[in-house]
């Protein structure tokens, strides 16, 4: 691949990770190229399992990849399926029912319960199985399409907007990313915060409030999140790791970018899975109006340590005692805290 040192290098370098290709390689011309032939099964459980998503295939207006959600309710569920074929609109009843489930409780219910149709009900992402999970679990789990799409454009309004990337788990939005690079002179601090704040129209769908988890600015070096866009007045945290007991981030011990952790560890698939099961929440009830509530995402070393534990916990049983040192600003604040918008402490560490 040609040696690039623009945002579009890191660009391709999270897409390789995810996907196992990315399209500085396609070679449309070739005959045998399968990358630039196939956007489906060759291409998937390569890299960390993730499709490679296509711009054109996204619905602005329900904020879907609607190659990745038929084919994932197409494989997963046909039976549920054909109890609505008898209507003429049957696809647009479930894309109808699925955007006033994500207008009134946001993508987090419909990820964890699913949603009903008439008489149908559809599950729109199968859980992590346990090492003690049995086979349908696990082969559930399977199921689920995850995908990432560059240079997606979002606004009905503005057409010609884009988001460098997006993460999806079947066809539904889990998280978007600006990206930048320090060759260029821009930052994730700097410039990627500053184009969600002033660049990005927050009106549309995708970036709307509880339709997708996760904002991230990010670039070579600092990792930066919020789960609510609000203009100028959007609020951003660190997801970086710390460097030296002060910010940022240490260097990569395998020499690459000092943020690759974002995509090695963070955006895989099972990672992604375990976030969404037992780290992202809702304050307040359900019946309270979604614009009222507060989404909670954990930070870098709120996730670093709960996994810690958990893994020890499941090697050396349970009953032990830990000391958890937190530097300063790294999310040990309680999570009723009103100043903390887009983290969290949370976990099922103690059940």
């Amino acid at each position: 691949m040609t040696s690039i040192t623009n945002e579009q290098a890191l660009e391709a370098a999270i897409e390789k990770a995810l996907t196992g290709h990315c399209r500085e390689e396609w070679d449309p011309t070739e005959e045998n190229d399968s990358i630039a032939q196939d956007r489906s099964e060759p291409l998937y459980r390569t890299g960390n399992g993730f499709y490679i998503g296509y711009p054109e295939d996204f619905d602005k207006k329900y904020a879907i990849d609607t190659v990745r959600f038929w084919s994932f309710l197409e494989n997963s569920q046909p039976d549920e399926l054909n109890k609505l074929r008898r209507y003429s609109d049957w696809k647009l009843r479930i894309l109808e029912r699925l955007d006033r489930t994500l207008r009134t409780y946001g993508l987090l219910r419909v990820l964890r319960k699913g949603i009903d149709v008439d008489d149908a009900h559809f599950t729109l992402f199968y859980q992590l199985p346990l090492a003690s999970s049995g086979d349908t679990v696990k082969a559930n789990f399977g199921k689920n399409q995850f995908s990432e799409t560059r240079q997606l454009r979002y606004s009905q309004a503005q057409p010609g907007q884009e988001i460098d990337m997006v993460l999806f788990v079947n066809g539904l939005p889990l998280a978007t990313l600006e990206l930048k690079n320090a060759w260029t002179g821009q930052t994730a601090r700097a410039h990627g915060q500053r184009q969600y704040k002033t660049d990005r129209d927050i009106t549309q769908p995708l970036l709307q409030f509880g339709r997708c988890l996760v904002h991230f600015a990010a670039d070579t070096d600092e990792v930066y999140m919020t789960t609510r866009l609000n203009g100028k007045d959007t609020f951003f945290l660190p997801f970086n790791k710390g460097n030296n007991y002060g910010k940022g981030n240490p260097p990569n011990p395998q020499g690459g970018h000092r943020t690759a952790y974002l995509w090695q560890e963070i955006l895989t698939r099972q990672s992604l899975a375990n976030i969404i099961q037992h780290f992202v929440w809702f304050s307040g009830k359900e019946k309270d109006k979604l614009e009222t509530r507060i989404l909670y995402f954990p930070r870098y070393h709120q996730l670093d340590v709960v996994r810690r534990l958990m893994a020890d916990v499941e090697e050396r049983g349970a009953g032990h005692t830990y000391l958890i040192q937190h530097s300063a600003g790294s999310g040990k604040h309680s999570m009723t805290d009103p100043c903390l918008d887009s983290s969290s402490a949370v976990s099922d560490l103690t059940g």
